[in-house]
């Protein structure tokens, strides 16, 4: 393939499947990026023409391949089935994983995936067994260290000032650097290709390393068939629980600082907390009074957070944009603007300049040193492009241009200067950036406000590269700068009372996740000098109906070491471990953890002589209990506040309450609770509730026609009725 036919355009993924074997061979390594930015037309193409042509051999380096949600049983299809018709309607499976339900894998073809949706693969051998476990930002260089060569993604296409452009658009993340990796591997004389997927569902986002001309591509398949809808994430249920752990963290958060949080419950519930701080400041103060956070966490309050609501507003510096960073937009809490300049970043850090542009710009530059008193290009340029001049300014030969005004570029002069204050100067500055992402995913809401943006309002939302996003390297001074304040917020599974952090994997061994980004936005987090890593802990979890705490004197996996420790917090509480002693470590720990296992862990720390023999828990803190927080919250739920889907959901409040007695009565089955047979016994006699009627319409049991399905029936309507639905 020669450089002057890049690329070379198909409409027919079969065509293109055709071409890579032939440029290739028959040993394919194929890497493409995680989540949203799939082929999933070429990648199926190519897994099909693998599976029934033994002679070739493909391998697929990824990460989180998405899949709907499926079912085990009559009840559950009857409730999801209809949602999910509805929610992922004409999005195409990933041929792959339905053979790895299926365990009908070819022998001529392997995964290895260095994240896994949470979950997702636990009781899957290949999968475990093919896990690559890595850093983020190291996920390209291992991937290439695999040998791939074949890299694809789905990319969004542009006419801009009458050239076509690609964005790399949900994928910036890993993209941008696979495409360059196969660049330089062609330089080479290597076989390999970079293939781009149209999909016009797309949103076209802009950055510095995420937009593409299209000679970046060797090959770009375009077809409106190909144009599959974008993989919903609904939100989910967030528990009292979780908007406990949100409502300790938004007090963390500084006024004019940075944040980076996930996907998930735990990132709304951090959004609803913010809200409430902004919106409705005395509810807020007084939920913390209420819930004894103020007495309990003020000091760390004051040093690290803050109440007040966002007058600077905050910068999203995170791998992952999610909806919640789009809520949080809409309500005016993300609104600190960014600028790729660390001499104008610096003086506004220190306040010398602010949005709107007035005279005084001009003299803080020159006496910081910004620009030369003597104009250059350069100088004109960054004057330019961040608004500091208008637009309509030219710079032609050693003179300033305004129209049919022509000025000296000489500052020193001051009849000059005058001028050019009078007649230059913008009105604010340009090309700010409110949030710096590397891929992004969410509900199909979220797409839409993206698409519905105006090109100069989805500027504020660049998207690059993990090697940017996720760590300092590569320009310390600016990215220090733009990260003043940093909050980085993640999620572990288990933390021990020497705040050693396991997310990713269990002690056994088994994958549940992946480390992904949290271990380079922790390290970050302490490179910074005003940055702190934030990990958000549940706990307790249950399994096989009983009741287990996540707060562990040990553990035997860790993800983020205890020399790294920082801020952990768990629904009870905020536990700062930086520069503590083990003492004071296993203390706070103690005091954010469940009162049902607090006793035990204290025991456990003086048995090892970790603790005084004589050390009591504090009696603030021995109430740690689930029944105190829904009673804490209750009052402030009639208020409106805490909500189960606190920014909306593609739920029906009919599905919302089916979904929540099933669920209430799958807990009671798992509990082994011997009421239900009798009840259910004596509910196969009672006429059906009126109120019950449209929830049985929903889950296709108004008119059942067998026994099976009257059965069915008056399971749902005891499970509503114990649910107190009906």
């Amino acid at each position: 393939m020669t450089e002057n036919k890049r690329p070379i355009y198909y409409d027919d993924v079969e065509k293109c499947v055709d071409d890579i074997i032939k440029i290739v061979g028959k040993n394919i390594i194929f890497g493409m990026p995680l989540a949203l930015g799939k082929p999933i037309p070429l990648i199926n193409a190519l897994y099909n023409r693998v599976k029934s042509d033994t002679s070739l051999h493909l391998a697929v380096i990824t990460a989180l391949s998405l899949e709907k949600p499926t079912w085990s049983n009559e009840l559950e299809r009857r409730f999801l089935q209809p949602f999910v018709e509805r929610v992922w309607k004409d999005i195409p499976d990933f041929q792959y994983i339905l053979d790895i339900r299926k365990n009908n894998l070819p022998s001529n073809f392997v995964l290895k995936e260095f994240y896994f949706k949470a979950g997702q693969y636990i009781h899957v051998p290949e999968a475990q067994q093919n896990y690559v476990s890595s850093n983020y930002t190291h996920a390209i260089r291992d991937s290439l260290a695999n040998n791939i060569n074949v890299c694809s993604n789905i990319i969004a296409k542009k006419e801009i000032n009458g050239e076509v452009f690609y964005s790399m658009s949900c994928n910036a993340d890993t993209s941008v650097d696979a495409s360059n990796g196969i660049k330089k591997m062609q330089a080479e004389g290597k076989k390999c290709l970079a293939i781009g997927e149209v999909n016009n569902n797309l949103p076209f986002m802009y950055g510095d390393v995420a937009v593409a001309k299209p000679d970046a591509y060797d090959m770009v398949i375009e077809n409106p068939i190909y144009d599959f809808p974008l993989f919903s994430v609904p939100r989910p249920v967030v528990s009292v629980a979780d908007h406990m752990i949100g409502i300790n963290v938004s007090s963390l958060i500084k006024d004019g600082g940075t944040l980076q949080i996930g996907i998930g419950a735990l990132g709304d519930a951090i959004a609803s907390g913010l809200k409430m701080r902004h919106e409705t400041n005395t509810e807020y103060r007084a939920f913390l009074n209420d819930a004894g956070i103020l007495n309990n966490y003020g000091d760390i309050i004051n040093r690290v957070g803050g109440l007040e609501p966002f007058k600077e507003g905050l910068y999203g510096s995170t791998e992952m944009f999610v909806d919640a960073f789009l809520q949080l937009y809409k309500m005016g809490i993300l609104k600190r603007k960014i600028y790729h300049h660390e001499g104008l970043q610096r003086l506004i850090n220190e306040g010398f300049i602010k949005n709107e542009i007035n005279p005084s710009v001009i003299n803080v530059l020159l006496e910081k040193q910004v620009v030369n008193s003597r104009l250059t290009v350069t100088d004109f340029n960054f004057l330019k492009k961040f608004g500091i001049f208008k637009e309509e300014v030219e710079y032609i030969g050693d003179t300033l241009v305004y129209k049919d005004i022509t000025l000296k570029n000489d500052l020193d002069d001051k009849s000059n200067r005058d001028e050019i204050l009078k007649h230059c100067l913008g009105t604010n500055l340009k090309n700010g950036i409110l949030l710096t992402g590397a891929f992004f995913i969410g509900p199909n809401d979220f797409y839409q406000s993206l698409r519905g943006m105006s090109e100069e309002e989805i500027k504020q939302f660049e998207m690059t590269s993990v090697l940017i996003s996720n760590q300092l390297y590569g320009d310390e001074k600016l990215r220090s700068l733009q990260r003043k304040d940093g909050r980085f917020i993640n999620t572990g599974m288990i933390a021990t009372l020497f705040g050693n952090v396991a997310s990713d994997m269990l002690e056994d061994g088994t994958v549940v996740s992946g480390v992904g980004g949290q271990y380079n936005f922790v390290s970050m987090a302490h490179a910074l000098p005003d940055g702190r890593s934030i990990i958000m802990i549940k706990s307790t979890r249950t399994k096989n109906n009983n009741v287990l705490s996540n707060i562990l004197y040990n553990y035997g996996h860790v993800t983020i070491p205890r020399q790294l420790r920082d801020i952990v917090i768990t629904e009870y509480g905020i536990a700062d471990l930086r520069a503590k002693s083990n003492k004071e470590v296993i203390i706070a720990m103690i005091n954010i953890a469940d009162s049902r296992f607090q006793e035990e862990l204290v025991k456990k720390a003086i048995e090892n002589k970790k603790l005084p023999k004589d050390y009591k828990i504090p009696d603030r803190f021995r109430n740690n209990y689930p029944e105190k927080l829904e009673k804490l919250v209750s009052p402030y739920r009639k208020e409106g506040f805490f909500k189960v889907f606190p920014s909306g959901t593609d739920l029906t409040p009919d599905e919302i309450a089916i979904g929540k007695s099933l669920r209430m009565l799958k807990e009671k089955i798992a509990a082994k609770d011997l009421m239900i047979i009798p009840d259910l016994i004596m509910n196969v006699f009672k006429s059906i509730p009126k109120h019950a009627e449209r929830h049985l319409e929903r889950m296709q049991l108004d008119r059942p026609s067998t026994a099976t399905e009257m059965i069915l029936q008056k399971i749902v309507v005891y499970a509503l009725s114990s649910a107190g639905q009906i």
